[in-house]
């Protein structure tokens, strides 16, 4: 039977859930608060910039391909993916790098110039990664965990894979070198989590850039959501940016439509979520309805932690910086760091950072003779004690002189745009949950079934798509939780 579906939010998620609901014969329109469609993909244009403001490592492209072939197009007709090489550059605390890719024998030769120890211990572990990834991505990224007898059913391959370990501990296992450790176990920190609390299911990770590489989109992020949304209007789906949902609308523990906040109501035989899993539940669906999901219940939860990004643009190219497009440096400190953000809730002096410079790769990212980054430090969520409003300024400060006196030279006196978010961006924009950047944590007592459903317990008709439901955060993890909408609610 074909049915109304409203999508609220326009993030991955739900740009993936609407095209392929309406593959399969269903009427869709997309609901979004913003002036334009992506979520955390939102792209800030300036001064002859674009930046991404979210997701720009691209991982798993088949499942964008997936995605267009559903609806009986080429993904490459709509936007171009291009490998990066390396994927990551990787610095340690004294600026020497280590690079890696897909092929083993340069990441052996790599891993030779640290530790000549570890290169055996490496391809050891590169080999039971395949397994984890068979169990935790082929097989259980795309099934829904409704039942706690699903979770059952795998129980024993999970701890057959020492899923109880975290990522660090597990991969501590097979290297010995601290900073190779660092590097073989950074990819939680990419989907919200603690190298040193997330289930080492998330090895995983490394295993999929290796299968499929590491992939930048010419256009940015922003040409992927693009490319989406001409889609979905090619296939009949409506759009609405600007136009925010006030609540959604429970008759008889049904979900049949929403209320925008101008007071119009829209109907729908289905809704589907990809707003923030605590934020849906806590502010879009009257309390009486949520039997479950109750305020207790979502304060009780762990989320990951924020994020604080600079996007900038400078009147001068860094071509021989020694950068690479993904950049990772690595402060002294590690698991110190990581213990300060996750669990003590407290703004470092130090930080380890993320910087992405896509220009390397594509130049239509900044006016000729121009550079673009964008450069993403993890904070602690809104729970610290931290006034942004005062804090902001001085933490951005402390970044860019770092980067100015390690990476990037005469930084300042280049600058021809800049712009940042903070925790409060993530809280009040993006109506995420304690201005956490990546929802629910990924550790193992909130994984799978454990997990924010994909279909709502509390309310039938009301499904969740997005980095806050099974299986998670991150492009791979995002667009299966589509393909899990799709399969829920069915064909027409």
């Amino acid at each position: 039977m074909k049915k109304k579906i409203i999508v609220i939010g326009s993030g991955f998620g739900g740009l993936g859930a609407a095209s392929r609901l309406l593959s399969a014969g269903h009427d869709v329109t997309i609901l979004e608060k913003r002036d334009k469609l992506g979520g955390r993909a939102y792209v800030y244009e300036m001064n002859g910039f674009k930046f991404d403001g979210g997701p720009t490592v691209i991982t798993a492209p088949f499942m964008f391909d997936d995605i267009f072939e559903a609806a009986g197009k080429k993904r490459e007709d709509y936007v171009e993916f291009v490998p990066c090489d390396p994927f990551y550059r990787i610095f340690d605390a004294e600026g020497k790098h280590f690079d890696y890719n897909n092929d083993q024998e340069f990441v052996l030769d790599e891993i030779r110039k640290r530790n000549p120890k570890d290169a055996d211990g490496y391809q050891k572990f590169f080999n039971t990664t395949k397994a984890i990834f068979q169990k935790g991505f082929v097989e259980l990224a795309d099934q829904p965990f409704l039942k706690f007898s699903d979770m059952l059913k795998v129980a024993p391959d999970l701890i057959k894979l020492q899923s109880y370990k975290s990522v660090y501990k597990y991969v501590s296992q097979f290297i010995e070198d601290d900073f190779l450790r660092r590097c073989f176990s950074f990819h939680p920190l990419l989907v919200g989590g603690n190298p040193f609390d997330t289930t080492s299911i998330y090895a995983m990770i490394h295993y999929l850039e290796r299968e499929w590489g590491v992939h930048y989109a010419m256009g940015g992020t922003g040409a992927i959501v693009n490319a989406l949304e001409k889609l979905i209007r090619e296939q009949g789906g409506t759009i609405y940016t600007e136009t925010e949902v006030d609540e959604i609308l429970v008759n008889g523990g049904k979900a049949t439509g929403v209320r925008l906040q101008n007071g119009e109501t829209l109907e729908a035989d289905e809704v589907v979520s990809n707003a923030d899993v605590a934020f849906t539940y806590k502010n879009l669906i009257n309390p009486k309805h949520r039997k479950k999901y109750t305020d207790k219940k979502i304060e009780r939860t762990k989320y990951s932690m924020s994020l604080f990004v600079i996007y900038f643009g400078t009147r001068k190219r860094y071509l021989d910086s020694g950068l690479a497009h993904h950049n990772i440096i690595l402060g002294e400190r590690y698991k110190g760091l990581l213990e300060d953000i996750f669990h003590k809730k407290r703004l470092s002096d130090d930080f380890s950072l993320y910087l992405h410079m896509p220009t390397i790769t594509d130049p239509s990212m900044a006016p000729e003779g121009h550079e673009a980054f964008y450069v993403l430090s993890p904070v602690p969520h809104l729970d610290a004690d931290v006034d942004w409003n005062e804090m902001a300024p001085r933490y951005r400060n402390a970044i860019m002189n770092f980067l100015e006196e390690n990476y990037l030279p005469d930084l300042q006196e280049n600058l021809v745009a800049e712009h940042y978010i903070d925790p409060l961006h993530f809280k009040d924009v993006l109506n995420s949950y304690k201005g956490s950047a990546f929802s629910v944590e990924p550790i193992l007592t909130q994984s799978a079934w454990f997990r924010p459903h994909n279909k709502s317990e509390d309310i039938d008709h009301l499904y969740f798509v997005g980095a806050g439901t099974h299986p998670g955060a991150g492009l791979p993890g995002v667009l299966s939780s589509s393909i899990i909408a799709e399969n829920l609610i069915g064909k027409a």
